[in-house]
């Protein structure tokens, strides 16, 4: 099993929340990050709102 916190945790903390698992997260985030780095915003934007309400 993967750790769930890899670099700021967003992908297991909305995983979790979600329902699915870390790792499709992961390469969600990575191929939207690939495709015009929309994923390295929403990951840094999903970071502020989840540090922000504390989950």
């Amino acid at each position: 099993m993967a750790k769930s916190s890899v670099i700021l945790g967003v992908c297991g903390k909305l995983a979790a929340m979600v329902g699915v698992d870390a790792t499709i997260m992961r390469v969600i985030f990575v191929v939207l990050a690939l495709c015009g780095g929309i994923g390295i915003l929403g990951y840094l934007i999903l970071w502020l709102v989840l540090m922000l309400l504390g989950k």
